[in-house]
Order: structure tokens, then C-alpha cells, then sequence
């Protein structure tokens, strides 16, 4: 009975730690003074984050800071977009410039741990691949010996390609640029051979080209590349708000809420998940410090994480791509939330 009684006190203090501590993140604080949300993004990968025709930024890396806007203000709208390249992204997040990165980014040791960067979850599983003209009449990467390879500097790319031409004994010629626009224009101006970079780049890239099928993607996946948000060291109910951010689209998916019906199921269901998840039942959104509605609010005027997928990404899209390893762990895939509770 007293080991009972002793366990429930540290239940409640602990409850009580946690809501005390979602009111003093200096982040969430300044990002609410503010009356926006900075998110840090790649210049221009069709599909992930690039202008459009308007010049407003779209994508599905976009919808992650959209949502984190949604969590917040209530308004998927309320986001300053600061394009990066590779090379000061981390500077930018480490100097207080932007709040947060969602910028296909690799999470990887060093980055999490040397960088002091806190990567809060995966929302698109990757690899490295390669892309070369029809016209150079190679089929698989181990017939790349002795050839130019337009790489963006500053990335688990650049290492990578170095250790898969070490380990097969083969030589290459890197031309560095700086951003993934660069790599294309010289690409197509055939200033090298090859292009390499995750493979989901590569899909995107090879679809904006004006004469796709006069490339060809070659079969070799070279690494994994985890793709996610990342925010600094430091302020973890700031981490806590993007992680669980991501979270609500990909639970939203496994459990049929969308942004067509999230509304209606907000009256209230069966399921007691999704009845937390939308505000109905218990306090998660003050244990972040946000209001109840807070995923309600990403789900109707974000979407949910296959929502998402489809509308950016999906193979009714120019980029084309297929669910794969990006499909829920009910399907096969890798993509799965911790649980609402």
C-alpha cells in the first residue's frame, strides 16, 4: 500500500515538473512573441521546399514547419522561411536565426552530438543514389572509375561518395557546389559526369528537367540518409513541440484522420488514441504549453503525414515517388508515432 501511495506522489510531481517546465521554454517563448514561427529550408528541391510560382514556399519538408505553426499560433501561415544551403544551415540553427531546420537533413552522430543539434524524428527514410546522361552508356555505379561528379559540399553526401569509391578502388574527380540548384545547372551543362545525392533529390531533380528520359537514376543505393527537423541543444520542450508536431501527422495517417474529417471526429469517437490526439480527452496540449486544439489544428490545416506524401511527393506527382520505406509500419514501412497516452 505505501509503495502505492509512493508511486502515485511521484506520478503527480512528475506531471507537475512536466507542465511547469512547458511554460519555460525560452524558445516556444520567443517564437510566441514574435507572432512567427523561423524555419530554416533547402533553396529549391521540387517537392521537399522550393518557391512556387507565386514565390510562396511549398513542399513536404515545408508542411513540417507549417505544422509546428499550426501548433502554435493556430495558423499553418505563420512561418518565416529562411533558404539555406548546406554549408551554414547548422551555423544558422546554432545562431538563433532560425527556430528550427527542415531541410532534408541526414541525422547522423556527429551532427546530433558534435554539432550539439537535437534531431526530434524521421519523416522521410533516404539514400544515396547517382544520376548520369543516357548517353554515357553506364548501368551500375561500379562503372564510374575515373569519372567527374558534381557534389554539394558540406554533406554526408560528399563523405559518402568518398568512402564507396575508396572501398571499390575506384578514382573520381569531385566538382564542389554549393546547393542543389548549382549541382543541376551544372549537371546539365555537363560539367560532370555524374550527380549525386539522396536519392529523393534525385527523383525531384531528374523531373523538373526538360528532357527527363535523357537520364538515368543507376540502381546503387549507397547509404542511409534518415531525413528530419532538427532544432539546438538546450530546450527540450522546444524539441518536445516539433517532435510531437511530426508525430500528430504521422498518428493522424494511422488512424484515418484527415484533414477532410478531423473536425467531425473532434466530437468525439470510440478510439480513446484518437480522442487524445485531438484534444477531446486529457491535457496533452498543456503539457507542451499549447492549446488542446493543438493537433487538431495541424491536422486540418496541414494534413496528415500521407496526406503530406501524396501531395508533394507521391507518384501522382512530377517527383514520382513511391511510399516504400515511407509507408506506415502497418504497410510495410518504417513510419510509426509513439503513442498518445
Amino acid at each position: 500500500m505505501k509503495k502505492s501511495v509512493f508511486l502515485g506522489a511521484l506520478t503527480l510531481a512528475g506531471l507537475a515538473a512536466g507542465t511547469a517546465m512547458a511554460q519555460d521554454s525560452s524558445t516556444l517563448a520567443a517564437v510566441k512573441e514574435r507572432g512567427v514561427l523561423k524555419c530554416g529550408v533547402n533553396p529549391g528541391t521540387p517537392g521537399f521546399a522550393a518557391p512556387d510560382a507565386s514565390g510562396k514556399f511549398v513542399g513536404f519538408d515545408v508542411d513540417v514547419c507549417r505544422a509546428v505553426a499550426a501548433a502554435i499560433f493556430g495558423d499553418s501561415e505563420a512561418v518565416e522561411y529562411t533558404p539555406l544551403t548546406s554549408a551554414v544551415r547548422f551555423t544558422a540553427l546554432a545562431s538563433g536565426e532560425v527556430d528550427m531546420l527542415a531541410r532534408n537533413t541526414t541525422w547522423t552522430f556527429s551532427r546530433d552530438v558534435d554539432l550539439k543539434n537535437t534531431f526530434v524524428g524521421v519523416n522521410y527514410y533516404d539514400g544515396q543514389g547517382f544520376m548520369v546522361p543516357k548517353d554515357l552508356g553506364v548501368s551500375s555505379a561500379k562503372e564510374l572509375g575515373g569519372a567527374t561528379v558534381c557534389i554539394e559540399t558540406g554533406t554526408t553526401t560528399e563523405l559518402n561518395l568518398a568512402d564507396y569509391f575508396r572501398v571499390n578502388n575506384m578514382e573520381y574527380e569531385p566538382v564542389p557546389v554549393e546547393s542543389f540548384t548549382e549541382a543541376q545547372t551544372q549537371f546539365l551543362a555537363g560539367a560532370c559526369d555524374v550527380y549525386t545525392t539522396d536519392a529523393s533529390a534525385l527523383a525531384a531533380s531528374r523531373a523538373s528537367f526538360e528532357n527527363p528520359e535523357g537520364y538515368v537514376v543507376l540502381p546503387e543505393i549507397i547509404s542511409k540518409e534518415p531525413l528530419g527537423p532538427l532544432v539546438r541543444h538546450g530546450d527540450d520542450n522546444w524539441g518536445d513541440i516539433v517532435r510531437w508536431s511530426l508525430n500528430a501527422m504521422i498518428a493522424a495517417e494511422e488512424y484515418g484522420v484527415t484533414s477532410a474529417n478531423a473536425t467531425e471526429l473532434a466530437k468525439g469517437t470510440e478510439n480513446p488514441e484518437i480522442n487524445r490526439l485531438l484534444g477531446v480527452e486529457g491535457e496533452l496540449g498543456a503539457m507542451l504549453g499549447l492549446d488542446n486544439a493543438w493537433a487538431l489544428n495541424i491536422i486540418t490545416q496541414v494534413g496528415n503525414y500521407g496526406e503530406s506524401f501524396e501531395k508533394n511527393i507521391g507518384e501522382n506527382t512530377p517527383v514520382g515517388l513511391a511510399r516504400g520505406l515511407n509507408a506506415q509500419w502497418t504497410e510495410g514501412g518504417l513510419i510509426y508515432s509513439p503513442p498518445f497516452r
